[in-house]
């Protein structure tokens, strides 16, 4: 059976590496549609061998359609996505809209895969790129020897935050160089050759929008019990998120044995001097891969039970387009459509 798929978004980054992934996975659709705002309507986009006709968002017709894969924004997705589920689709919403309603489930299918069981509002979240890769790694964790207490800095690439984001990194090296003064636009800083220490907006706190995200984002998916300490930095790159993990843990775990469960587990890579011949992987050498990265593992002394990792991941494949797929095929082996 072909499924009929609508990619929302899908003249921007995510959506771009959706239609990518879905041609690459063989994903079962016999029709993909691809939509936009008013103003992308008529431009191409490039879905295998095929070039598809951007429609626009405003006026589609979800009824018929099985899966929408959404990445448009949250005030968009806010209004659409309602729209699409009442037409009968199950939203795949990779905005940040749906991310904490009670109603939706938060879904990384190597973490939680049994959350698509219940899906009442006919919407999925897709959750936080950081919070994606980090919860991968921590899952055998804390299944092994339960986790009590996470502390992580991110180390961000400028693709997070799209288009335009990447394009301010690109002018401004190349404007030093021509001594040109940096001018912020989308970040409050420079971002060239420098690291900006805030992802999206401050709370009341002091804590940022992204950090609070992987707070609560943790408990939703892994475990309400962890607390999570996040610090979210912005660094001039234009494809990786890179995380320095700090873990906690109720019962003893050796690094030995962290390793080993790392190495065991489906969605990761470990990187081992031992079996490798290198201690570490950046983030400029897994982009285009699937799989969250992790090396540096090794015992926090300062601690009873600690375990430090590193971990890098492609933010818009894993730490986005790659993941809302996964969901949808866990759709289809889980038997939804055949309901």
């Amino acid at each position: 059976m072909g499924y009929k798929v609508a990619v929302v978004g899908a003249t921007g980054n995510v959506g771009h590496e959706m239609l990518k992934i879905l041609d690459e996975r063989n994903f079962p659709a016999d029709e993909v549609f691809a939509l936009a705002s008013s103003r992308s309507v008529g431009r191409e986009v490039s879905y295998g061998d095929k070039n598809l006709k951007v429609q626009d968002l405003a006026k589609f017709d979800f009824t018929g359609v099985d899966i929408v894969l959404s990445s448009p924004g949250a005030k968009v997705s806010a209004e659409f996505s309602p729209k699409a589920a009442a037409a009968g689709a199950i939203v795949i919403d990779n905005t940040s809209y749906w991310r904490m309603d009670p109603d939706v489930p938060l879904i990384v299918p190597e973490v939680n895969p049994e959350a698509v069981k219940d899906i009442p509002k006919g919407i999925i979240a897709n959750p936080n790129c950081s919070t994606i890769q980090m919860v991968v790694a921590l899952k055998p964790l804390h299944e092994a020897a339960k986790i009590k207490r996470v502390v992580v800095s991110t180390y961000q690439s400028t693709s997070g935050s799209g288009k335009d984001a990447m394009d301010e990194l690109f002018n401004q090296t190349k404007g030093i160089y021509v001594n040109e003064t940096p001018t912020p636009s989308v970040y409050p800083k420079q971002i060239a050759f420098n690291a900006i220490p805030q992802i999206d907006v401050f709370m009341d706190d002091g804590m940022t929008k992204e950090e609070w995200k992987m707070m609560v984002e943790t408990k939703k998916i892994l475990d309400p019990s962890i607390k999570v300490c996040a610090s979210c930095v912005r660094i001039p790159a234009f494809i990786g998120h890179a995380e320095m993990v700090n873990v906690e843990l109720e019962n003893e775990l050796s690094a030995i044995e962290a390793k080993d469960l790392f190495r065991k587990t489906r969605g990761i890579c470990l990187i081992d001097l031992e079996n490798e011949g290198v201690e570490y992987v950046t983030p400029v050498e897994i982009q285009g891969e699937d799989d969250v990265y992790v090396s540096r593992v090794r015992e926090d002394i300062t601690v009873e039970n600690g375990i430090n990792f590193w971990c890098v991941a492609d933010n818009l494949r894993k730490g986005a387009a790659l993941n809302t797929i996964q969901i949808a095929e866990l759709l289809i082996e889980s038997g939804h459509f055949d309901k």
